[in-house]
């Protein structure tokens, strides 16, 4: 598969292009029409969530940064910024699970010298908290799976957007074509 074009900027900052004038006109024309011109807003349910709050002003900052803070990204950025809260959330209740499994392993011969619970009963529990932890454990993963796709698709996203713009500019005729027929 072909690398995608650069964008207008990168070309003019770079200062070395087989662009004519024309073309790079062209170009920046087309990348402007692919921007609606409104900025990105959030959505009321990542505000709402102190984690997805976080993470959607720092993907605007760098959206922004880009010239690519648009409208256009904005629900698969506020669902991005979601996911990430959702796989934190999941993350800090799989520490829970797995803080309670080691105090039950570190509290093992008081419960069971004490009386407090059997060895069936212990093993019991220490299976369920072994069992709510892979629950989460897949369930982080699902969200992180969820999370890379989101990130694959818009940056492919952008690079289909990018590959859509003509490199050439629409002119007549070709200047080499004119000079070789005698038009001059």
């Amino acid at each position: 598969m072909a690398r995608p074009s650069k964008p207008a900027a990168v070309i003019e900052y770079e200062k070395k292009s087989h662009r004519t004038k024309a073309e790079l006109a062209k170009r920046k024309e087309e990348e402007r029409k692919l921007l609606t011109g409104q900025e990105i807003k959030e959505r009321k349910e990542v505000k709402g969530n102190k984690d997805a709050h976080r993470e959607f002003l720092r993907l605007r900052k760098l959206l922004r940064s880009i010239g690519k803070d648009d409208a256009l990204y904005e629900p698969v950025i506020n669902r991005y910024a979601m996911l990430q809260a959702e796989c934190r959330d999941f993350e800090e209740k799989r520490e829970v699970f797995l803080r309670n499994m080691q105090d039950l392993q570190e509290k093992r011969e008081e419960l069971l010298e004490g009386g407090d619970v059997s060895l069936k009963e212990y093993f019991r529990m220490q299976n369920e908290f072994a069992r709510r932890l892979v629950d989460l454990d897949r369930q982080v993963q699902g969200k992180r799976k969820m999370l890379l796709e989101v990130e694959k698709e818009n940056v492919m996203t952008i690079a289909s957007a990018l590959r859509n713009i003509p490199k050439k500019a629409e002119e007549g005729e070709d200047p080499l074509i004119r000079a070789l027929k005698g038009g001059g």
